[in-house]
């Protein structure tokens, strides 16, 4: 299967990462046990979405608008929820018919009202079924299996029942492979350091994050051990990091928690004096995706929030859940989001690794052979107008074969998906699966006034990624791997481990984000302002560019490097670091654990 052509023992070790490599928590659907006795205790919360939502984009526009007299005068939370948050009268109404209803509800955000009751009060009041159910992890549900019906004071607002669905869409978007050790070629494994110099970050000591702070939402805690061994190897002390728990959040584990290790790893490598926030979630559910999210702007500590998951756009369609249309799930977290970036958050996502077929048909859920070809579907939540998603490639940097030799230099870089014997995303039977760089058209959100600055590809709608770095490729399954595929590395339970996707991208890009809000001394809000008006003025203001736009590639649908300018296999392309700063005279990275580049 590995066809790198290297040396005999990096030959050794990559083919280790192909062999091991593994999914993590993919989606889950909870298997149906019994109806819920009558006077069986019941929780969930009602999220109170944004009202008059179309002032909010002319609002946003507005304080990224550089020749605007409310440029990044950013809101607090308590601004914004006078404006568009639901009133207490509203919040009031719906509290009193519930308790008529003789259910217990209290608001217990701006955002939401946690309602509890016996099931057939619930039943009778949102006009529904409820069963008990059980995922695959053991963990216990109870589900709705009959469309909701709020009443009318919900209704009224377009208040939403969240937390009685039995499937998780969301999965983190990495691959691992267990490996003792680094710099074996000039495709890696790649530490934090190496692509700092080779996707030219400013040096530690001119630009390091100080004063600011990264988000990290994901579930898993992490082990502070690992975190001291990681940044050990490279000479660098541990960053600062610290955990405010969802729901309870998830505890540590050595499998549960491989994607939270890698975002602050990666991030906290980017910005080393960055102080990085893990929003731990108990799991990867809306309902527990919404409350931290909500949980990340009420808080406002948080200036850039990195998220490693995501699920097809196309998975909350009415087709694939029974006729019931659960797309306005997403539109609620893309609400938040969008507040998030009128505080002057800035919100980073993944865009997937299943290059542009993430979806298997809904028949192979059912996991029966000839079930179908995996169908296109841009992943949320990268595919939000107010998310920056980031796609990612395979880095080849300069490698020499000398011992302490740590130079990692740009050479160039590749994005061919690697097909797939089998679906190693959601263990089904479907065909035609790859992984590489997500990317596609939105089936949900408009095109969004940036994207006007360049032609995506599409008239109408969001397209995904808005822009790359490295992910790496060559994961268990793949038919063929790529000459260049890659991988960075991490610690987690004391040991090694090789890691691909664009959930190491994210990340990378948080940093360098984190970064380019100490240079400037203010949150950026929107990054996809920033970065599509750099874009535009690339071919007449930059002698070297911003993005590496003539990267080749194709991830199953899309093709890049056929055409300057956007693609959607890695959108604007990958970054120089500097100049996306526009800091083109501060001193580079330089080799790694030198003291330009800890």
């Amino acid at each position: 299967m590995n066809t790198f052509r290297k040396s005999a023992v990096a030959a050794a070790l990559l083919s280790s990462l192909a062999l091991c490599a593994v999914p993590l928590l993919a989606a889950q659907k909870a298997v149906i046990q019994n109806r819920t006795p009558a006077t069986q205790i019941v929780a969930f919360d009602i999220f109170l979405p944004l009202q008059n939502r179309s002032q909010i984009e002319p609002l946003l526009a507005d304080l990224h608008n550089s020749a605007s007299p409310n440029y990044q005068q950013w809101l607090t939370p308590a601004q914004f929820q006078a404006r568009f948050g639901a009133s207490d009268a509203q919040a009031a109404a719906i509290l009193s018919e519930l308790a008529a209803q003789h259910l217990t509800a209290t608001r217990t955000s701006a955002y939401s009202i946690h309602v509890t009751g016996a099931a057939t009060d619930i039943e009778r009041a949102f006009k529904t079924t409820l069963q008990n159910a059980t995922f695959s992890s053991g963990k216990t549900t109870v589900v709705a299996t009959q469309p909701i019906t709020p009443p009318a004071s919900m209704a009224q607002v377009n208040a939403a029942v969240t937390g009685l669905s039995g499937t998780i869409y969301m999965r983190p978007h990495s691959q691992r492979a267990a490996l003792p050790a680094n710099r074996y070629s000039s495709t890696g494994g790649y530490w934090f350091d190496d692509l700092k110099q080779a996707y030219s970050y400013p040096s530690y000591q001119a630009l390091s994050g100080k004063g600011v702070t990264i988000g990290i939402l994901m579930t898993g805690d992490f082990n502070p051990p690992d975190m001291t061994k990681y940044f050990a190897h490279e000479k660098l002390a541990t960053p600062s990091f610290s955990t405010v728990q969802i729901d309870g959040g998830a505890p540590f584990d050595p499998n549960g928690s491989f994607e939270t290790h890698l975002d602050l790893q990666q991030s906290g490598g980017m910005a080393p004096n960055a102080h990085v926030i893990l929003y731990n979630l108990p799991d990867l559910s809306d309902a527990s995706i919404i409350d931290g999210l909500s949980k990340i702007l009420s808080d406002n500590k948080a200036d850039v929030v990195s998220m490693s998951f995501g699920g097809p756009e196309l998975y909350y369609t009415a087709a694939f859940n029974d006729g019931t249309d659960f797309t306005y799930i997403l539109r609620e977290e893309d609400d938040l989001m969008a507040q998030g970036n009128a505080q002057g958050i800035t919100f980073i996502a993944s865009s997937g690794d299943s290059g542009a077929l993430p979806a298997p048909p809904l028949a192979c859920f059912n996991y029966t052979p000839n079930c179908g070809s995996v169908l296109p579907s841009a992943e949320f939540p990268a595919s939000s107008p107010h998310v920056t998603g980031v796609g990612g490639t395979n880095l080849v940097t300069t490698y020499t074969g000398l011992t302490g030799d740590l130079n990692s230099q740009y050479v160039r870089e590749s994005a061919f998906a690697d097909p797939l014997s089998e679906d190693i995303f959601y263990g089904t039977y479907a065909t035609g699966s790859y992984f590489g760089s997500g990317g596609g058209n939105s089936i949900l959100f408009s095109k969004p006034l940036f994207q006007a600055l360049t032609n995506t590809g599409s008239a109408k709608f969001r397209t995904v990624p808005d822009l790359a770095l490295h992910m790496g490729g060559c994961p268990a399954g793949a038919l063929t791997c790529g000459a260049d595929d890659s991988y960075d590395l991490l610690v987690i339970g004391n040991d090694y481990y090789g890691v691909i996707g664009t959930s190491a991208s994210a990340p990378d890009f948080a940093g360098l984000t984190a970064l380019t809000v100490q240079r400037y001394g203010t949150r950026l809000g929107n990054a996809n302002y920033y970065a599509y008006l750099l874009a535009a003025a690339q071919p007449l203001l930059f002698v070297d560019p911003v993005f590496h736009n003539n990267i080749p590639g194709f991830n199953g649908l899309y093709y890049s490097g056929q055409t300057p300018g956007y693609n959607r296999v890695l959108g604007l392309g990958t970054l120089d670091g500097k100049n996306f700063l526009l800091s083109p005279f501060v001193p580079p990275a330089g080799v790694p654990q030198t003291p330009s580049n800890p």
